[in-house]
């Protein structure tokens, strides 16, 4: 016979995974309004563990929590649930949240085991995450139909540069028959090396339009190590070029290896952090911050992950520049003189390849690009 303790503790089990599946952030209050119950969207929603949730005010957690107690307390007094919209919700030190909620009086549940009087389930629905799905959804619709615009301009320009290479190496070669005086054959040869090397950059150069063609070689692998990597590389780079570059690494040391192309991932973080080094040419103290962290209850084109691997690239530069924002990740588009802007753009098609994203935040004191790939995705 299984014993009455037991099937709670499945039971209580069961409802902890349901409630963690869900992309809404749940809490439970009891009636002094001590957080009971988080489920892992709430932890995700208001940045901080279950560890620093547990036991604590609910409405000690925010900055200015007047219109929140307010409604906690009508709805403890008169036993009836509370639905509103647009809820600020200010975190000292963390980002600040616009979220429509519910609250609903209960009595005990089993999410807890000993609890004595009405209960309050909160949930919280952040407005600015439907914003971004809905944002990130366009921004990969369009980024979609202009790369297959620019592989369709790619591929009608291979094929003639393939004719030109040709054509210069058979011309070379007749040219060496047709003259005797080495100084005559030597000046030709100048200038059909030239349109061979030409020819070959700029069939490099549509070959980077084209993406990454290859399905990824996939593998576990430590996401720091290749950050190191990159760091290396990066401060080399900075020696020549960037003098008094401070690179800071800030690594979460409990995450997972993840399953990934090294090989891409690799490319696609360089090519970030390479364009942050670039932005801060002229930054009187050029940092870069290379941070990785864990997300959990994330969702990438429709699909909701229940935890990602972030990684964040930030630099102290001048920001990027408003009018080129919404079409930042489009091949061709670049942030300085000189650029082919393709470096974002192979970037954004590594990761959507793992199933990822790459998004950006932009202020007058620098940017940071957050990359998220998924943890689960090849398990």
């Amino acid at each position: 016979m299984v014993e009455p303790d037991r099937i709670m503790e499945n039971r209580q089990s069961r409802d902890d995974q349901i409630l963690d599946s869900l992309s809404t952030a749940v809490l439970l209050l009891n009636d002094c309004k001590s957080i009971l119950y988080a489920n892992m969207a709430a932890e995700s929603l208001l940045q901080l563990s279950w560890t620093h949730l547990r036991h604590r005010c609910f409405t000690d957690l925010f900055a200015d929590s007047s219109r929140l107690t307010s409604i906690l307390d009508e709805s403890l007094a008169t036993d009836r649930s509370y639905t509103g919209r647009k809820l600020p919700l200010l975190i000292p030190g963390k980002d600040d949240l616009l979220v429509d909620f519910t609250v609903t009086p209960m009595m005990d549940t089993p999410l807890t085991k000993v609890q004595s009087g009405t209960q309050l389930l909160v949930e919280l629905m952040p407005m600015d995450r439907y914003r971004r799905i809905e944002r990130d959804v366009a921004l990969k619709e369009q980024n979609d139909v202009a790369l297959q615009m620019a592989r369709s301009l790619a591929h009608e320009i291979k094929n003639p540069l393939g004719g030109i290479k040709g054509s210069a190496q058979l011309l070379a070669k007749e040219l060496a028959q047709l003259f005797d005086r080495q100084d005559i054959a030597k000046s030709f040869a100048e200038y059909t090396d030239i349109i061979i090397e030409e020819t070959d950059r700029l069939t490099g150069l549509v070959d980077r339009l084209l993406g990454p063609t290859d399905i990824p070689s996939v593998r576990p692998t430590n996401i720091h190590l290749l950050l190191e990597r990159i760091s290396r590389l990066v401060e080399m780079e900075a020696h020549e070029s960037l003098s008094g570059l401070r690179l800071i690494r800030d690594y979460d040391p409990s995450l997972p290896e993840v399953v990934v192309d090294p090989q891409l991932i690799f490319q696609a973080l360089l090519n970030i952090t390479r364009n942050a080094m670039q932005s801060i040419e002229k930054t009187s103290d050029p940092t870069i911050r290379l941070v990785t962290r864990i997300e959990r209850q994330f969702t990438i084109g429709g699909k909701q992950h229940k935890v990602l691997l972030r990684i964040d690239i930030c630099d102290n530069g001048p920001g990027i520049p408003s009018q080129i924002q919404e079409h930042l990740f489009y091949p061709m588009i670049s942030m300085r003189e000189g650029g082919t802007g393709l470096g974002l753009s192979l970037a954004q098609a590594i990761i959507n390849q793992h199933q990822g994203l790459i998004e950006f935040e932009s202020s007058d004191c620098g940017a940071t690009f957050s990359v998220f790939i998924p943890l689960e995705q090849h398990r």
